[in-house]
Order: C-alpha cells, then structure tokens, then sequence
C-alpha cells in the first residue's frame, strides 16, 4: 500500500503535471522550429505571440460569458479559440508584411532578424499589457476535475487521492490532435510538401515554381495557431500573465534546441525532456521516500534540488550544455 501511495504522489505532482507542461512546450517549440526550419530565423517574438493570441481568446471568452454562452463541461475558451488563432494569424502576417519582408529581400543575415524579432517583441509585449493588463488572469470555467482527489480516496481506499484536472487532460488531448494534423498537413498536402522543399533548399524550390512568399504565409499562419493554442492550454492550465509568457521563450527555445532547431520531432521530444527535467528538478521529494524508503531512512528535510523560483534555471542549463556538446540536438537538426 505504501508503494502504491508513493506512485499516486508522484503521479499526482509529478507525472501528470510535466506531461501536461510538457504537450505545452512541444506545441510553443513547433512553432519555434517552423520558423527557424522554413524563415531561418529564430523568432524571439514567439513568446508574445502567445500571450497576444491567448489575450484575444480571453476577452472573447469573457464576452461569450456575459452572453451566457458555454461549452457544458469544457472551458469555454475552446469556443473562443479559432477567433485567437484568427486575430494571430493576422497580427503575424501584417508583422512579417510591414517587418520582416524588407529584412528577407534584401536578403539580410539572420542575425539581423533575430535582432528585428526582439523588437516585434517588445511591440507585442507591449500591445498585450496595454490590452489586457499586468496582473494575473483566470479565465478557466466547466467542470474542474475529471477526478477529484476525494472520489478517488474512496474508490481505492488509498490514503492518497490522485486529482485529475480537466485542463490537463484537455492539453494532451488538444496537443495530439494539433500535432497528428500538423504532420498529415506537412507530409501529405501539395502546401505542406512545398513547404518542406523550401526547407530542404530554397534555391531548388524556387526553380521548381514554388511561391516562396505564399510559403512564408502559411508559415505563419500555422505558427499563429501553434502559438495561440499553446498559450491558451497554458493559461487554462496555470492562469493568464503577460510575464510569464515572456519568460515561457527559454524554456520553449530550449525544448527546440534540445531536440534539434529545425526538427519537428525533436521539439516535440525536446519540450517533453525540459518539461519532466524542470519539475523533477524542482519537486520535493520528501513525501513519496517516505513512503517508499524503509521508516530508518527516511528524509527529514525537502529532499528539493532546487526551488520553484528558480526552475527556468533548470531550462537555462539544459540549453547551454545541449550548445556546447550536442548543438545539432537530440534528432539532428540545423546547428545553432
């Protein structure tokens, strides 16, 4: 029975939780990847776009309310969010209209356009904080729990009560299901195809008859979603808060690098690896020794490697030992 209430502590606090922060990452680094695999750039502006999607989504999602409009169960915010990725879409391809396509024809290094995104940043940053505010922002409603920790007590009759967000559940689901579309688009549609010779070789694709700048239009618009939906699934999870979001881009361009810039598959592996490394990292582990370990050897203290604040430290690291020893990723991917 100890050995069973230590799994449902950790499965509770540690297991389900990166799983569902880790479909998060994968979904803000499939962003991240297209861009840098198909614009060769790295889009330091991901972040905000996430947050201005997900602000969007909830002003939406606030009005649908005052209307009495709902989704039963699930978060009404799944009403709100094709309006999100449509608003996105939009923000995104005017930013690359007015920005970035002066930067791409004058055929400009992509340190430059890096430097460019942290402007488009700030701009953002800027635009949501004006929009929706500084502070936090709930904006979850339906039913709260698939499971709740008392209905599973008295089920199992285990002293330790798994809990079972909806949110959760919704993340990972929702993630598959953008993911399995993703895939199917980019390796079966006459679009998606395009969009991969560009990738492989731009000079080539061009000679090939491939628009390069309805390419470049459908990128972002596929980053508009990814970002929309990563950033809704996180404030439904967590709650809304322009910060965060900001802060969300190293742990997301770390999740990108470690699986290999440029690589799809590697930045759904790359978010997962930090997600399950940031949260074990930064769990105290005290209570699941202690049902685990014989009475003797059990922990007086935390048994905490790090502290909460400090997870994204655990990001950091990751990024800058995968640059130093491994810089093309797990999954081959374009070197940084």
């Amino acid at each position: 029975m100890d050995f069973l209430n230590g799994l449902v502590v950790l499965a509770n606090f540690v297991l389900i939780p990166a799983t569902s922060y880790g479909a998060q990452l994968a979904l803000g680094a499939l962003g991240v990847t297209l861009i840098y695999g198909i614009l060769r750039f790295s889009n330091f502006a991901h972040g905000d776009t996430m947050a201005f999607g997900t602000t969007i989504t909830i002003l939406l999602t606030w009005w649908f309310q005052s209307m009495g409009i709902n989704f039963g169960p699930l978060p009404t915010a799944l009403l709100a969010l094709p309006f999100g990725i449509l608003a996105t879409g939009l923000l995104l391809v005017g930013t690359d209209r007015a920005v970035y396509r002066f930067y791409r024809r004058k055929k400009a290094a992509p340190v430059i356009l890096v430097i460019v995104s942290v402007g488009v940043m700030f701009i953002m940053n800027g635009i949501v904080r004006f929009i929706i505010g500084v502070g936090d922002q709930n904006f979850s409603d339906g039913e709260r729990f698939i499971i709740s920790a008392r209905d599973f007590k008295e089920m199992t009759g285990l002293a330790e009560g798994l809990a079972l967000r909806t949110t959760q559940v919704l993340t990972v689901v929702v993630a598959v299901i953008v993911v399995a579309v993703l895939f199917w688009f980019l390796n079966k549609t006459r679009t998606g195809k395009s969009m991969r010779a560009f990738s492989d070789n731009e000079d080539l694709a061009l000679l090939s008859g491939i628009n390069p700048e309805r390419v470049v239009m459908v990128t972002w618009l596929i980053v508009a979603g990814l970002a929309t939906v990563a950033g809704v699934l996180y404030g439904l999870d967590k709650s809304f808060k322009p910060f965060t979001y900001f802060q969300l881009l190293l742990p997301i361009f770390a999740s990108a690098v470690v699986g290999g810039l440029g690589n799809p598959l590697g930045a759904i592996a790359g978010g997962f690896v930090v997600a399950f490394s940031e949260v074990t990292v930064t769990y105290a582990w005290k209570k699941v020794l202690t049902y685990w370990l014989p009475e003797s050897l059990a922990p007086d203290g935390l048994v905490q490697l790090m502290s909460t604040d400090y997870k994204f430290a655990v990001s950091f690291a990751i990024l800058i030992i995968v640059l130093l020893f491994k810089p093309t990723g797990l999954f081959k991917g374009q070197s940084v």
